[in-house]
């Protein structure tokens, strides 16, 4: 299968390798060309734009930073409309706004194409171990040619609805991360004052119904002082951010949520935007 990936950070670069070791030709395109280069001695092909990635693929994959950048590799100039995309599926996994994800499929449809929003969610590891939970949103039948790819790249995949539902499911997911990055950092926090034996405590909360994808994951991490980005901060509160204004839009109030996005724009302010998210505890830990 002709794929197309325009996106190769963090995430998307491990996915483009999955599918090269599945056997499938991958044109590849980056803002910054270098990030592709162990891509391309692996076998991937070099596009200088995205619309030269979309005129080389049946499947053209997204994975990029904000709305902004979706925007621009979809309408800008040498973006993937300004090409013929007629019979083609395009599947955005960049986490951004229901609204634009919706535009996108309605252009797709206009243009002869379909369109899927599918944001993933499980971080650098979840890409690199092919485990990623990916929440889409679109047509049954474009889901269903593209799944034998979801199957590569993630453990746990399923169609949420029309378009723009994928969006609005990983807005949940946020949310509740939001929830558990937060106690999970005032765990450690708590532990650490009472003087106890942090690891020690970890183990057996891990065992018990304080358990949760956080804690285990992160929190060896923050041990080890290892802030490397699984999941940059800028990005998380991008995230948290669209969640508040959607649900400002159907009247909801999640005060929770809202105190969990301040808390990440004081890190950010603070100089550690490109830290990972698990930097947070530098809120109470100075440099650890």
């Amino acid at each position: 299968m002709r794929i197309g990936f325009i996106g190769t950070g963090v995430m998307g670069k491990s996915i483009v390798k999955h599918f090269l070791s599945a056997g499938h030709e991958v044109s590849v395109y980056n803002r910054t060309k270098s990030k592709t280069d162990d891509l391309v001695e692996h076998g991937a092909m070099w596009q200088p734009t995205p619309a030269e990635v979309t005129a080389t693929s049946d499947i053209i994959f997204s994975m990029v930073g904000y709305p902004s950048d979706v925007e621009e590799i979809y309408f800008g100039k040498n973006s993937i409309y300004s090409t013929e995309v007629k019979d083609k599926i395009l599947v955005d996994l960049t986490t951004s706004t229901p609204t634009l994800a919706e535009r996108i499929y309605e252009t797709a449809k206009e243009k002869g194409a379909a369109a899927l929003d599918a944001p993933v969610s499980g971080g650098d590891l979840g890409a690199q171990n092919g485990t990623l939970t990916i929440m889409v949103g679109g047509d049954q039948t474009a889901y269903e040619q593209v799944l034998p790819l979801f199957e590569i790249m993630g453990k746990s995949y399923s169609l949420q609805g029309k378009a723009g539902a994928g969006q609005h499911t990983k807005m949940a997911n946020q949310i509740m991360i939001a929830g558990t990055m937060t106690g999970m950092t005032e765990m450690l926090v708590y532990a650490k004052a009472a003087n106890l034996d942090v690891p020690k405590v970890l183990e057996t909360l891990g065992g018990g119904a304080a358990q949760n994808w956080s804690m285990t994951n992160y929190a060896p991490r923050i041990l080890k002082a290892d802030y490397s980005p699984g999941f940059f901060v800028k990005h998380f509160i991008k995230d948290l951010k669209i969640a508040l204004d959607e649900a400002e839009k159907m009247q909801l109030h999640l005060p929770a949520t809202k105190l969990a996005t301040e808390l990440y724009e004081q890190l950010a302010e603070q100089g550690f935007e490109n830290d990972g998210t698990q930097a947070l505890i530098k809120l109470w830990w100075e440099q650890s």
